[in-house]
């Protein structure tokens, strides 16, 4: 026996057909799995693009949605700023209102206490007028004045006219006219106006003409207070127990009542 017969041979044993075959298949089935798995991942691949189709009309329902809650946040806002406006302009309206009546009340009060102020002036003039109808009465009793009516002509009229035309100017102590007289210088203008000349104060006056009573007197005469030639004051007598005088400051030129400022004397030059 040979000394080398149990030593094992260092070939490699053949493999068998059947297992390269089956190691075929088994490659060829991954193969083909890989094959099916890259289908697959290009299927899976173009997926998204058929699920994002949806995505533009859910946003654009969302934008409608904020738009239209925008839309009524903003009308809301203009009816609250309506309202609040409505509301500002009653208060304004109910504020002049109350200010129209209170001013409407004051001057209703200012009507009625100004026409209680007349009829009480209307009154106390008609009182004064009576109490100068007495004392004229009562004067031409006690000094036996006359208080004709017998209606002035001629010359005595033009005199009378012209004092009277002056009633309401101004008494300035010295003047001679045309608007502000003292008391001789209107009996002078006056007279002067139907041609006759007087002298230009009240002492000589009193005695430029024909002494005469009181109790005959006649529209033209010239009254005079104090004595003759030495008067401090003349006016005329106009008719109806009336004379026209600058009378003072205060005054002016006035008609007034001869119970007024009873005249001393008269004179009568026409």
């Amino acid at each position: 026996m040979s000394h080398t017969a149990h030593i094992r041979s260092h070939r490699k044993p053949r493999r068998s057909t059947p297992k390269i075959s089956v190691r075929a298949g088994v490659a060829g089935g991954v193969l083909s799995t890989l094959a099916v798995a890259g289908a697959a991942g290009a299927a899976n691949a173009a997926e998204p693009v058929t699920q994002t189709v949806e995505l533009p009309t859910l946003t654009a329902d969302l934008a409608t949605q904020v738009a239209q809650s925008a839309d009524a946040t903003q009308q809301a806002a203009a009816n609250y700023e309506l309202q609040a406006e409505r509301d500002a302009a009653a208060a304004k309206a109910a504020k002049q209102a109350k200010s129209d009546l209170a001013d409407a009340k004051k001057k209703a009060e200012a009507t009625k206490k100004a026409e209680a102020a007349r009829r009480a002036a209307a009154e106390r003039a008609a009182s004064r007028s009576a109490e100068r109808a007495t004392l004229s009465a009562s004067a031409s009793a006690s000094t036996g004045t006359s208080t004709s009516t017998s209606t002035a002509t001629g010359s005595a009229a033009a005199v009378i006219a012209f004092v009277k035309a002056q009633i309401g100017d101004a008494y300035v102590s010295g003047g001679t006219g045309p608007n502000s007289w003292d008391c001789s210088g209107l009996v002078q203008a006056a007279f002067k106006q139907v041609g006759v000349s007087l002298p230009r104060v009240s002492q000589d006056q009193s005695t430029a003409g024909t002494q005469v009573s009181l109790s005959n007197l006649q529209p033209g005469d010239i009254l005079y207070w104090g004595g003759a030639g030495s008067a401090y004051h003349v006016g005329v007598y106009v008719g109806d127990g009336m004379f026209v005088g600058a009378q003072n400051p205060s005054t002016g030129v006035v008609e007034k009542p001869l119970s007024y400022d009873p005249p001393t004397g008269a004179v009568r030059v026409l």
